[in-house]
């Protein structure tokens, strides 16, 4: 395995474009697939490409808040001792290696937002304090985790689909999360990865002449700097907390009620508000938070200017029938044993394309429930093989490791090797999962 695994990125190292060259090759092979296999005119798929270019704007700002709002919070004096506290008592890369990942897909089960970057930000730490750790596993087994979110809490899929109005509802009708995500296949697969994924990720360790510790420059913290206080109203806010305390009681009361009146709703947005409000309250005065939050910024560069890229693509693989034509060619080969298992697949594909899971489900759902129906098939289990096969492929697109990139400072070639046997081993027990159970 280690040979492999060495291979594997060595391969990954001379040949994995950066995230933008690889989104760029998307955007045009796409535009050649779309012209050949579908009726659509070169003029078309650019004008789809066009269209659906700012398609995922909002999506856009939730990512770069939730990366910049992690980083905030995570440089915090509070949140900043208890990693550092967490991390101090790891003391072998092994050890590490199995806690971070298993802490990630913890997190991830819980809300993916929140697994993505407390994952990095918490691998980040471990790399201060344990000697001799590869960083590209580590931030490798960080990211890995992120494979279980959509068989968890905040599953979009399954969550939309057991939402009243949702738009296939005259079809399948609201579809509660004891029929997807606390199924016996779901948590069979969770549940193994669970357990299996630490391990194997600690299996991948390169021999010691072969580890590459974190570059001590990506640990360096800039030090704060502040102008020298004055006797003006503007230097006083910017040091009261006063402010701090007002703002942090209006969101505490807001979390508060929000999860008193609708439960453990989860959601991107709820995510983003927590990290702001904590760190508003944990930096203390404003300064400090704005401090924090412009340091931050700095690592959202491949966010804002890559995503709406993947819009395009998606845009392209809407409108043109695209995607469709993928679904179609699993369907062709299925029957009532295989067909969650290709859908499942077929979704693995799509992903590379579509690197969202609403959107995948918009563009997916019709094929894949009128195949159902065809064939009697179930249809929460359909649901959550594309929802699997959305989130299976996530390991070898740069798409979604951007923020954990961006807060590890290293580029995608540097974990993809790792991700690549991840993708693999995960492969092997979703497929289990759906054939089996």
């Amino acid at each position: 395995m280690k040979f492999l695994t060495k291979v594997a990125n060595t391969i990954m190292e001379k040949y994995l474009p950066d995230p933008y060259i690889f989104v760029a090759i998307l955007t045009v092979l796409v535009l050649f697939l779309g012209v050949v296999l579908t009726p659509s005119t070169p003029l078309d798929m650019v004008v789809h490409w066009g269209n659906g270019f700012w398609g995922i704007l909002g999506f856009t700002m939730q990512m770069v808040v939730v990366l910049a709002a992690g980083h905030v919070l995570a440089n915090s004096p509070v949140f900043k001792k208890l990693l550092s506290s967490s991390a101090s008592k790891l003391k072998r890369p092994s050890t590490a290696i199995i806690v971070v990942t298993f802490v990630s897909l913890l997190a991830s089960w819980i809300n993916w937002g929140f697994g993505l970057v407390i994952g990095a930000l918490f691998a980040k730490e471990i790399a201060r304090h344990v000697k001799k750790v590869d960083y590209r596993l580590l931030i490798a087994s960080a990211y890995s985790g992120f494979i279980v979110w959509h068989g968890g809490l905040a599953g979009s899929i399954p969550l939309t689909i057991a939402t009243s109005g949702h738009f296939y509802e005259d079809l399948v009708g609201v579809i509660p999360t004891t029929s997807t995500i606390f199924t016996p296949y779901n948590l069979f697969i969770v549940i193994v990865i669970g357990i299996t994924l630490p391990f194997f990720n600690r299996f991948m360790m390169p021999k010691e002449q072969d580890v590459v510790e974190v570059d001590p420059k990506l640990l360096v913290e800039e030090e704060q700097k502040f102008p020298p206080a004055e006797r003006t109203f503007a230097s006083w806010s910017e040091r009261s907390y006063v402010l701090t305390v007002l703002i942090g009681l209006i969101g505490v009361t807001y979390l508060v009620y929000h999860f008193a009146t609708k439960g453990f709703a989860l959601d991107l947005n709820i995510v983003n508000t927590i990290f702001i409000i904590s760190g508003i309250i944990l930096h203390g005065t404003p300064q400090r938070f704005l401090a924090a939050v412009q340091n931050a910024i700095k690592t959202t560069g491949g966010i804002v200017f890559q995503f709406p890229f993947y819009a395009g693509i998606m845009g392209m693989m809407t409108a043109s029938g695209l995607a469709v034509v993928f679904s179609k060619w699993f369907i062709a080969i299925s029957n009532d044993f295989t067909f969650y298992l290709f859908t499942f697949y077929s979704a693995g594909l799509v992903n590379f394309f579509v690197p969202s899971g609403g959107g995948q489900w918009t563009v997916q759902a019709p094929v894949m429930i009128e195949a159902a129906q065809a064939i009697g098939a179930d249809y929460a289990k359909t649901a959550m093989a594309i929802a699997w096969g959305d989130a299976w492929t996530n390991m070898i697109q740069p798409f979604w490791a951007l923020p954990a990139l961006a807060i590890a400072g290293l580029r995608a070639k540097d974990i993809m090797g790792f991700c690549l046997f991840v993708l693999i081993f995960t492969g092997i027990i979703i497929s289990i999962g759906f054939l089996f159970f």
